[in-house]
């Protein structure tokens, strides 16, 4: 008797009004709108790409003043080992 679908479990079919419905609403946030003037997409061009470097060297930065110095975390541990030794 298990075998057959159950009435209560069957899904339903989507609707074309509620299809509709969910692809009207908008999405929060602000709207991006590609620049179409040839001067406009170098200049958005020129912007990427010095935001690309930019970051680039914010993270070389923050890299080469996290391994100038030693290691917090293992600063105690290099203290240990004359307790092991004892």
């Amino acid at each position: 008797m298990a075998q057959g679908k159950t009435k209560g479990l069957q899904s339903k079919q989507t609707t074309s009004r509620a299809a509709h419905k969910a692809s009207t609403t908008t999405k929060k946030g602000k709207r991006y709108v590609p620049p179409k003037k040839t001067s406009l997409v170098k200049q958005a061009a020129v912007q990427k790409t010095l935001t690309a470097k930019i970051n680039k060297s914010i993270e070389e930065q923050m890299v080469a003043a996290a391994s100038g110095g030693k290691l917090t975390i293992m600063k105690n541990a290099s203290d240990a080992p004359s307790e092991k030794t004892k």
